[in-house]
């Protein structure tokens, strides 16, 4: 089959669009051929390699999928040839006290699929190995490419709203990168809460694209004081929610412009790892500091209701062919992606 390989960490050169073996399935694993993955960020940083983090190589990336069953193992009974199913890219053990209690992401076993897995065995292919208990039903209503576009944006984004910042109707939730992947997801569920979402983006373009998916408010980084507009749009009050997964580059402007009491949730540091602190914030204006980390099926399965409902809607706003890979990793890492990104495989 055709994937997308890496074998050295670097720029998109290292990407190698070539023939692997075909994934074999275990007893309680099924095949799927891959009718189109979705790109995420985390594509590029196994690309370019993460400090203290080893990636398996040879290395085949995409931890979004959706696709056909073609093969299931002989212990599978959830899934059969011929589904339609999307991916829920957490690989946990599913037997210890973590998995046990719907926490999988604490599971000293848990991998992201397409991102700690390895040698090869990501989304980027034509064809996937994954446990049975890793896929979900397609939505009929939606395509491929839009389904490919959804499980891991959109599970993170419960997560660090619904289930650790405990959203509520009326709440004003600054979200970083509001016209990407995991921005566009944000302005949805605050929509879909009652919230009141403030998209900070990097053009009038994306300021548009933002307004034009609900969002309340729009700033323009480039051309507007974010903690100016914050206290503005709040009447100086600030943001009951922070939204945050760009790190070292906006912690400070976070920090500034969360309400006495608010929340700061983070699931990434796109632009480096060190954010500065003054703690006297912390403690004075009593702020909560939340980690977040992708989320489990249960909630994938919660968020999932609202896209078979039609309040949450897919984002893609691109597809390119499999072999192209590169160039849609060249779109996201210059910021220029509104929504997301799917690849299509051939299978000619």
């Amino acid at each position: 089959m055709k994937a997308i390989v890496f074998e050295e960490h670097g720029d998109v050169g290292k990407l190698q669009y070539k023939d692997v073996p075909e994934p074999k399935i275990g007893p309680n694993e099924a095949l799927i051929k891959i009718k189109a993955a979705g790109c995420n960020y985390n594509d590029i940083w196994a690309r370019k390699g993460l400090p203290g983090m080893e990636i398996i190589m040879p290395h085949v990336s995409g931890s979004d999928a959706a696709g056909e069953v073609v093969e299931v193992g002989s212990e599978v009974k959830s899934v059969k040839v011929g589904d339609e199913v999307m991916v829920h890219p957490g690989i946990s053990c599913r037997t210890c006290e973590a998995c046990t209690s719907g926490q999988e992401f604490f599971c000293r076993q848990y991998r992201i699929w397409g991102f700690q897995t390895g040698p090869l065995d990501g989304a980027d292919a034509e064809y996937g190995r994954l446990p049975e208990v890793n896929l979900i039903p397609k939505p009929s209503q939606i395509s491929f490419e839009e389904a490919a576009t959804l499980p891991l944006t959109l599970m993170t984004v419960w997560r660090m709203l619904v289930t650790r910042a405990r959203i509520q109707a009326g709440d004003y939730v600054l979200i970083w990168g509001g016209a990407g992947g995991l921005g566009s997801m944000a302005i949805q569920v605050c929509n879909l809460f009652g919230a009141r979402g403030i998209a900070v983006v990097g053009s009038d373009k994306k300021a548009k694209y933002a307004k034009d998916l609900g969002a309340f408010e729009a700033i323009n980084r480039n051309s507007q004081s974010v903690r100016d507009e914050v206290k503005r749009i709040t009447n100086r009050a600030g943001a009951d929610i922070v939204f945050e997964h760009t790190g070292e580059a906006t912690w400070k402007d976070s920090i500034a412009a969360l309400k006495r009491g608010g929340t700061l949730v983070t699931c990434g540091a796109t632009s480096g790892f060190i954010g500065q602190t003054d703690i006297r914030f912390l403690w004075n204006k009593q702020m909560n500091f939340y980690g977040s980390h992708m989320g489990s099926k249960g909630e994938l399965l919660q968020a999932m209701k609202f896209v078979h409902s039609g309040q949450i809607k897919p984002l893609m706003s691109e597809a390119f062919a499999l072999k192209d890979a590169s160039k849609a990793q060249k779109v996201m890492e210059d910021g220029e992606v509104m929504g997301k990104l799917a690849l299509v495989p051939d299978h000619a």
